[in-house]
């Protein structure tokens, strides 16, 4: 079975991004792309209905749903493209999006009448509500212009009709990033990373980061540093070798640095496509589980950061 992908739009130049950003992966996977708008509903009306409901009469939601079909349509005309209006809390409307998806792609500020950071609090709880994957785009300058409401594509854009490369499709070139614990290794994560260096024929850099141990009044050496490092990158080459026998055609660098692994990852981002990360899918009372490492990167990378759930 194949899954479409789905992208919540709100007529912001955030949501335009992620739209086109939804676009061309809907391309490099072959798969239908749905965009979504959510009107954002007090929750008391949500608990009163018992139920989100999937249509909104609102003018503007209709407004933006047809220009961003419209202009995706013609930039890419191979592309099947489907809308829904949903309406009630967000995140759960755009959760909800997501299950039903193979990816679920999200711009970088929050998706209904109620707005916000994505990464704040909407974001947060969308991500952490939904266990299938995430993607958070962010608008970059200039990107506005070759994205949705940009116009019709230029000669010989957009005419992909099958599974192809991130250069077929428009995709942006650059590597595919991952996360990995060497200590917690996670398959989740490292399937969906090579899945997509699969599709854009690009090469994957793999990121641990270590700290340094710490004993009072002794210093840590460069060399003892620069040998520890080694090991480490050896450790993640050993561990990443299955995976290389299994995706052949994929060019794997492996990285180990000392200091947080946020601080490795997000030092790595520079000119990365995409940017893999893990959450564990576990449930709490506050909500989904999202740790410090996924946070922060979330926060700070300026790559479309790939968030991905596992037990």
């Amino acid at each position: 079975m194949t899954h479409h992908v789905a992208v919540g739009v709100d007529g912001s130049p955030e949501g335009f991004a992620a739209a086109e950003w939804a676009a061309t992966e809907a391309l490099l996977r072959d798969v239908p792309l749905r965009l979504v708008h959510v009107a954002d509903k007090p929750l008391t009306l949500v608990v009163a209905a018992l139920a989100i409901a999937a249509s909104d009469d609102s003018a503007a939601g209709d407004a933006v749903l047809q220009e961003a079909a419209a202009t995706l349509r013609a930039r890419h005309p191979a592309l099947e493209v489907t809308t829904r209006k949903r309406s009630g809390r967000t995140p759960a409307a755009l959760a909800s999006e997501g299950d039903e998806a193979g990816l679920l792609v999200l711009g970088s500020r929050g998706l209904g009448s109620v707005a916000g950071f994505l990464i704040g609090s909407v974001g947060t709880a969308t991500v952490g509500a939904t266990t299938r994957p995430v993607v958070l785009v962010r608008s970059t300058e200039g990107s506005t212009a070759n994205a949705v409401g940009g116009g019709a594509p230029a000669p010989g854009e957009g005419a992909v009709g099958h599974t192809g490369t991130a250069a077929d499709s428009g995709q942006p070139p650059g590597e595919v990033v991952v996360a990995v614990d060497v200590h917690d290794p996670v398959d989740a994560p490292l399937a969906f990373a090579f899945e997509e260096a699969v599709r854009r024929g690009c090469t994957l850099r793999a990121v641990h980061g270590w700290r340094p141990p710490f004993v009072h009044g002794l210093a840590f050496d460069a060399a003892t540093r620069l040998e520890v490092e080694r090991e480490f990158t050896r450790t993640l080459r050993d561990l990443l070798l299955p995976w290389r026998q299994r995706y052949p055609s994929v060019k794997v660098v492996e990285e180990a640095h000392a200091g947080s692994a946020a601080r490795a990852v997000l030092g790595a981002t520079g000119g990365a496509a995409l940017v893999v990360v893990g959450r564990r899918a576990r449930r709490s009372p506050l909500g989904g589980h999202i740790g410090p490492v996924t946070h922060a990167v979330m926060h700070h990378a300026t790559a479309p950061v790939a968030i991905i759930a596992h037990s």
